[in-house]
């Protein structure tokens, strides 16, 4: 009967500790490494060799010291080499990026969307900007996997999109179809926007440090990443954090899943526009009009502006009484209506909070803007390798 782990699998657990932390970190010095990972010296001059030795990082001395003596030599991820690929596909455009170990934003491409665009359409333009990027990737570089960010009810075991009202689909196998479009070589991995866009803040962003965190986002409708003590919040198949569907209204006005009276009927795009007055508009460039109106003076602007904003605060204001985060994110359209409405925001937030989960959250907005949806893509293709640097596919 086993009493504990291997000699073996201990190794590995530290090389993915130590090669996690310096994806994380970036360049850091043996002698950060031994105090901060808590191993002997010999143990982390071992474990870098092997990490070396895979290719995965390099080691050399400080580019400058200012202390005397022998510097300690630096260890850095090989961002060039060691590389993910990164999907977003968002209601208006796709994206598709090259990241290398790190979170290094190494190449990006950019296509508009149309808003009837069905998966099987998606994954061939995908696709073609990955392979334009390839041209340009070194002879030596080794692609780990593919991450992508799909706004929608994502089925976290096989990236089925199992409803996304904004975008019309229903049962879109997205994972599978660029799976088939990159072979068999790549494993992809897929997960909702907003909860990557979390994982990215969380890693690498303005949630850093934070193991309580409520990452708001925006496109046309709105969706959550929820991280609670330090981990991801997704739910049972992968459907956590469809925040913008809480009801807010009894019997209001009919939201696109098919239901009355959700959250994002009050502060989505059409609910917004419509009480802009601007009903025939749609897309980011028009609500984007509509705050620069509100900033300008328009009454009709300013009233649609404040009211989406005091419905902004209550449903936070559910969610901190809930949750209890330390940090409160706003990202996409929900950073513009945040920016537009910080004093309904917080006025709401102040009254309908509780007075213990209100005094120590604070309002954010993303650090990494909207490259977050990208590198949460990519965190979820390094994660096999992170979890065990020398099973590599």
């Amino acid at each position: 009967m086993r009493t504990g782990p291997t000699q073996d699998e201990i190794r590995r657990q530290n090389l993915g500790a130590l090669l996690r932390y310096v994806h994380v970190h970036g360049a850091t010095t043996r002698a950060e490494l031994t105090n901060r990972l808590g191993l002997n010296r010999s143990t982390i001059g071992a474990l870098t060799a092997d990490l070396a030795g895979a290719g995965l990082v390099s080691e050399g001395a400080p580019k400058e010291t200012g202390r005397g003596g022998r510097p300690s030599l630096v260890v850095r991820p090989e961002s060039a080499r060691i590389y993910a690929y990164a999907y977003s596909i968002e209601v208006d455009r796709l994206r598709a990026a090259r990241v290398g170990l790190g979170g290094v934003l190494l190449d990006q491409r950019e296509l508009d969307r149309p808003r009837d665009l069905l998966a099987a359409d998606a994954a061939p333009l995908l696709t073609g900007a990955v392979k334009e990027m390839h041209q340009a990737v070194p002879t030596d570089a080794v692609c780990v996997g593919a991450g992508v960010a799909v706004c929608g009810m994502v089925r976290r075991e096989d990236g089925l999109v199992r409803l996304s009202p904004t975008t019309g689909w229903v049962d879109e196998p997205i994972g599978s179809t660029l799976a088939a479009e990159l072979g068999s070589d790549v494993p992809v991995t897929t997960g909702n926007v907003a909860d990557v866009a979390a994982f990215a803040e969380h890693i690498r962003g303005v949630a850093a440090g934070c193991d309580n965190v409520i990452y708001l986002y925006g496109d046309v409708g709105v969706g959550a990443g929820i991280i609670t003590g330090g981990r991801r919040l997704t739910g049972h198949g992968g459907y956590g954090g469809e925040v913008g569907h809480m009801v807010v209204v009894r019997d209001g006005r009919r939201c696109e899943c098919g239901r009355q009276g959700c959250w994002e009927t009050e502060i989505g795009e059409h609910g917004l526009l419509l009480a802009a007055g601007r009903s025939g508009s749609r897309g980011r460039e028009a609500l984007l009009g509509v705050f620069d109106a509100a900033d300008r003076g328009d009454a009709t602007a300013q009233t649609a502006v404040r009211q989406a904003g005091d419905w902004l605060g209550f449903g936070v204001a559910n969610l901190v009484n809930i949750f209890n985060p330390e940090l409160v994110i706003f990202g996409g359209t929900m950073r513009d209506l945040y920016l537009a409405s910080a004093a309904q925001v917080r006025s709401r937030l102040n009254a309908n909070a509780l007075p213990a989960c209100l005094e120590h959250v604070r309002l954010r907005t993303p650090k990494l803007g909207p490259d977050a949806p990208l590198l949460g893509a990519a965190e979820l293709a390094f994660e096999r390798l992170l979890a065990d640097p020398l099973d590599r596919p």
